[in-house]
């Protein structure tokens, strides 16, 4: 391969106007999709970019224009399905909509505040934030540089944050009518130590719609895994008299790889759902629907998660101090095989 040539002058803007017979102006707006352009100046334009190995400096744009066309996307744990499908569908819509994403992934709450603090030097145009808690002051900071920021599935920071967020409430109401209606007697909420506030969420969301139901609080057993994920699960389910005697038991778990876990460990100890209990997760992740476990779970719908959020993004550049908005996504309820459909219900996927 031949090696890249120092000494080469590099090719500017001017020099794509000067072939394509055209303004410098007029070469900005073409290659950044940023006004008005013929399609016959556009064509002429990015035919001499072309020819001249001529890319836009996106990064150089953002330090003339204060901003950039960069997205910032905070993340964790890459290697839970949710998160990743999440992040491919945000990353997804932010390209559709003439963005690149810049991601970073944090393994503790206090790198979300960094990370903010390193978006602004980038000039992003915006930042979506996935996993962490950003401090009230940095939000506050990055909107005074103009920088909105949005979080998904995450508790607000101060007024100035946005918030898309799963329909905890309806979704936990969907568990528990279909466990209601499955003929079970006693429930269990399995969550995690060090839970996330949308698994929080859920939990306070699941106790309310059993008592809708008319389940005595004594009924409800919750759960706490020593640890997030399946191998967490799978812990949960060792604990001894898990299920109450002749009494069908309904649980619901804060998301689906607890669910997986928690499905196999019954399994190994000779339990069965839907025979010994009923299981419901929440997430729908691609695993779930697996021949080996056709798991019942609370689907999300995460490409509306994503388009919510840059619409977000979106409004808050354009409205600065408008109040922060929280915008519920509707999700729905997938039957499988560990709590079949008994009952018809209109709002189910």
């Amino acid at each position: 391969m031949k090696a890249p040539n120092p000494n080469k002058p590099t090719v500017t803007a001017q020099d794509v106007a000067r072939l394509a017979g055209v303004s410098r102006a007029v070469v900005s707006r073409a290659l950044s999709n940023n006004g008005s352009v013929s399609p016959q100046s556009r064509a002429r334009v990015e035919a001499a970019a072309r020819q001249l190995g001529y890319q836009v400096n996106f990064l150089a744009q953002g330090l003339n224009r204060q901003r950039s066309q960069l997205i910032g996307v905070v993340v964790a744990r890459l290697t839970d399905p949710f998160r990743s499908t999440l992040v491919n569908a945000l990353l997804s819509a932010i390209q559709a909509r003439g963005y690149q994403a810049l991601v970073t992934e944090i393994t503790d709450e206090q790198e979300t505040g960094l990370s903010l603090r390193r978006f602004t030097q980038f000039r992003v145009s915006g930042v979506v934030v996935t996993s962490g808690q950003p401090p009230e002051s940095i939000v506050r900071e990055c909107i005074e540089h103009h920088i909105p920021v949005v979080g998904i599935n995450r508790a607000q920071s101060g007024p100035s944050m946005d918030v898309v967020c799963s329909d905890n409430q309806a979704g936990a109401m969907l568990a528990a009518s279909q466990l209601c209606a499955a003929g079970c007697q006693s429930f269990i909420w399995l969550n995690y130590q060090g839970s996330t506030w949308a698994g929080r969420a859920r939990g306070e969301a699941f106790r309310h719609a059993l008592t809708v139901q008319g389940i005595a609080p004594e009924y409800l057993r919750e759960l706490q895994a020593p640890q997030d994920g399946y191998e967490g699960g799978f812990l949960a389910a060792q604990h001894s008299n898990l299920l109450r005697p002749q009494a069908t038991t309904g649980i619901f778990c804060a998301n689906a790889l607890l669910a997986c876990g928690f499905l196999d460990s019954m399994r190994q100890q000779g339990k069965n759902a839907p025979t010994d209990f009923h299981l419901i997760g929440f997430d729908n992740t691609p695993q779930t629907a697996w021949e080996s476990y056709q798991l019942t779970t609370i689907h999300q719908q995460v490409d509306e998660l994503a388009a919510k959020a840059l619409d977000c993004l979106r409004e808050r550049a354009r409205h600065p101090e408008r109040t922060a908005q929280v915008i519920p996504v509707a999700v729905g309820l997938v039957h499988r095989r560990t709590s079949p459909c008994v009952t018809e219900q209109t709002d189910t996927l």
